[in-house]
């Protein structure tokens, strides 16, 4: 898993789409950080074409802390996603306002933390990528989440 995961992330920041693509499976589930689902390796390559169209700037993943559980074929990556925006080629009206917002923002280079969970098939192949990060000023909230929960104790500990 650890050559595996070496080899992702290293076509992922060579910007070799393809080289990505050949590591997951057919069947394979990615759920970006935005909450939505994207199901099998033709819509997975949809949602990530416009990072590797240059969409949004230079980008690279510098990985932090990885967790590799082998039993039960899982593991976790802790990274930094870098953009320079200087090489931004948005191509919608609404990505450029955006360009521009996020330019004024915090400037033409900077980075966002995250975090991604992998599940891995038995033939070595990504089944799910799970992905956990920081970029929105505030936490993804969904209302599906909620469950009752017994009030906290009164008790101060």
């Amino acid at each position: 898993m650890t050559a595996i995961l070496d080899g992702f992330l290293e076509a992922f920041n060579a910007g070799d789409l393809d080289g990505v693509m050949t590591y997951f499976a057919e069947d394979a589930v990615y759920r970006p950080a935005n909450g939505v689902e994207r199901i099998g390796r033709a819509a997975i390559r949809r949602e990530f074409e416009p990072q590797f169209n240059g969409v949004l700037g230079a980008m690279r993943f510098d990985e932090h802390d990885r967790l590799i559980d082998e039993k039960s074929r899982k593991a976790a990556v802790r990274w930094v996603c870098r953009h320079d925006l200087t090489h931004a080629r948005p191509t919608t009206v609404a990505l450029k306002f955006e360009r521009v917002i996020v330019g004024a923002l915090v400037g033409d280079r900077f980075g966002w933390e995250g975090l991604d969970v992998f599940h891995f098939d038995a033939a070595g192949k990504i089944k799910g990528k799970f992905t956990y990060a920081n970029f929105a000023r505030r936490p993804r909230i969904l209302k599906e989440l909620g469950v009752a929960l017994p009030p906290p104790s009164r008790r101060a500990r």
